[in-house]
């Protein structure tokens, strides 16, 4: 599954909304700011619900660990990945260091502060909307790409996203306006 940064699509809202773990008097952690830099699955059609978290330390500047989420029930995942092993399923779901990325030494520390983070229930809704803006626009960009390369057109759905670019759906916004 390829990811992609949320703020190579969006890069104004990720410069007003990305988190920081601020780390002061921490006997873990060094002191400095840990950006929580969002990825999002860009595979056309995928429904993964997860995000995956590149840490970054601007005292080291570089990414000191890669951790994923999901925010869904287990049943979700287990439906999603058709598995019900539990060890799996807690992957998917999380928080997790994600295992086919390098780690550093600090990525346990920052695993376990994260998951104080992941209890404001105002930052998962941040998090599920950028998920949704991301995924939304990586569906649009893919009916644009298609319909370039066939030469037809395609059809857009009322509960579609806009093809304006608006972010609401069509149904809201440009389906009623007269050409």
């Amino acid at each position: 599954m390829p990811y992609t940064p949320f703020h190579e699509k969006f890069p104004e809202i990720a410069k007003k909304e990305t988190r920081l773990i601020i780390a002061i008097g921490d006997p873990e952690l060094p002191e400095g700011n840990y950006a929580l830099i969002e990825s999002y699955c860009d595979e056309v059609g995928c429904d993964c619900r997860r995000v995956f978290f590149n840490i970054f330390s601007e005292r080291r500047n570089e990414i000191v660990a890669v951790i994923a989420y999901g925010w869904e029930k287990s049943k979700f995942y287990a439906d999603w990945f058709c598995d019900n092993d539990p060890r799996i399923i807690e992957n998917l779901k999380g928080p997790a260091l994600n295992l086919a990325s390098s780690q550093s030494e600090l990525a346990p520390i920052l695993l376990d502060r994260i998951k104080y983070v992941l209890k404001d229930m105002h930052y998962i809704e941040r998090i599920k909307r950028h998920y949704r803006m991301f995924k939304d626009l990586i569906e649009k960009e893919n009916r644009k790409a298609t319909s370039i390369k066939s030469g037809k057109r395609v059809e857009i759905g009322r509960n579609d996203p806009c093809p304006c670019g608006s972010g609401n759906k069509y149904k809201k916004c440009c389906m009623n306006k007269k050409a």
